[in-house]
């Protein structure tokens, strides 16, 4: 079981500013990654961002419900998930909140956390933004620590970043050990997704903290990037982008992607995860693209094991896929004449 952050041995002391905000990790869920595998966390670039729930922490007292997808219409939007807070990840959560406040007329920046306990949540991530003075909206997912579960999120990622703009995701990071030396492709990925001619450069955003960090860093050894994050950063270097490490594909088809995702929902329980297979075949029937896309659809979510779902879905899943690739699709019927 890995040291919480502040007694890890050789951890330098905090500052008291922060105490309250890193006091977040001894209660959110972390689980790391395998170090060889990229993460795939939230929809990716090309699918559409669906409307989804939060908690409003910005004033005291009850906290009012808003979607923030639905409430933005479409103009430029990062939501950033956050599972835990840990001292690494402080400064890139602190550029990017500068970020979104000094183009809050070009980009809605959401700050949504994840906790187990919403009551106990509420009142650590209250906290946690006064010491941080995050200056952008900050809220709580009322669906847990999996969040939203249309957006798939990993709880192996400390942080996920869904970049969009017209509804349509541009860059997705998925951040299992988050820190500053990601804060340059981040800032990259915002200014691209807003259209921002003339981007802060990191170290202004950083603060003193950040002096020389506009030299290029490099990342982490066996810190994992995610297909999209070589995306984002290949495009806005005009290189070409890598190919997609993952098996399979996510849908396109609207409906088929939504059940997909409250599939592998690992907080289902068995009627509910068969209720959604019913709904999936009855989704599919005779068309054979929709058909070819559940294939590439669950042969990806279960590429990542037990990430995603529980031991239900996967074992109802693997059958089902099975059921897919080797029984011929039934052949439309032919009304009489």
């Amino acid at each position: 079981m890995p040291h919480s952050p502040l007694t890890r041995p050789g951890t330098p002391t905090l500052a008291p500013s922060l105490a309250l905000a890193l006091a977040l990790s001894l209660t959110l869920t972390h689980l790391p990654a395998p170090a060889a595998d990229p993460v795939y966390s939230g929809p990716q670039p090309g699918e559409k961002t669906t409307p989804f729930r939060v908690l409003d922490l910005r004033s005291p007292g009850d906290a009012p419900e808003r979607d923030p997808v639905t409430e933005h219409n479409g103009a430029p939007t990062a939501l950033v998930f956050i599972h835990t807070i840990e001292r690494s990840l402080v400064p890139l959560l602190r550029v990017i909140d500068r970020y979104g406040h000094e183009r809050k007329d070009r980009l809605r920046t959401e700050l949504v956390f994840l906790t187990p306990d919403r009551l106990s949540g509420e009142q650590r991530v209250r906290a946690a933004a006064q010491s941080l003075r995050l200056a952008n909206p900050f809220s709580l997912s009322p669906d847990g620590p999996e969040g939203p579960g249309n957006y798939g999120l990993d709880k192996s990622c400390m942080m996920t970043i869904v970049l969009a703009r017209n509804n349509l995701v541009t860059t997705n990071f998925a951040l299992t050990q988050p820190g500053i030396a990601d804060a340059p492709r981040v800032v990259a990925a915002l200014a691209q997704t807003c259209h921002d001619p003339q981007p802060p450069s990191v170290a202004d955003l950083a603060g003193p903290q950040g002096r020389g960090m506009d030299r290029p860093m490099a990342r982490r050894p066996n810190s994992p990037a995610s297909a999209s994050t070589a995306t984002a950063t290949a495009t806005a270097t005009n290189l070409p982008a890598q190919k997609d490490p993952f098996p399979g594909a996510v849908p396109t088809d609207d409906r088929l992607q939504s059940l997909l995702r409250r599939f592998i929902r690992a907080t289902n329980d068995t009627a509910t995860t068969d209720a959604i297979l019913a709904d999936v075949r009855a989704h599919i029937g005779t068309n054979p693209g929709l058909r070819q896309q559940a294939i590439d659809g669950w042969t990806r979510v279960l590429h990542f094991g037990d990430r995603y779902g529980n031991e239900h879905s996967r074992k109802v899943g693997q059958a089902f896929l099975e059921s897919l690739r080797t029984t011929a699709p039934p052949a439309p019927t032919t009304p009489a004449r």
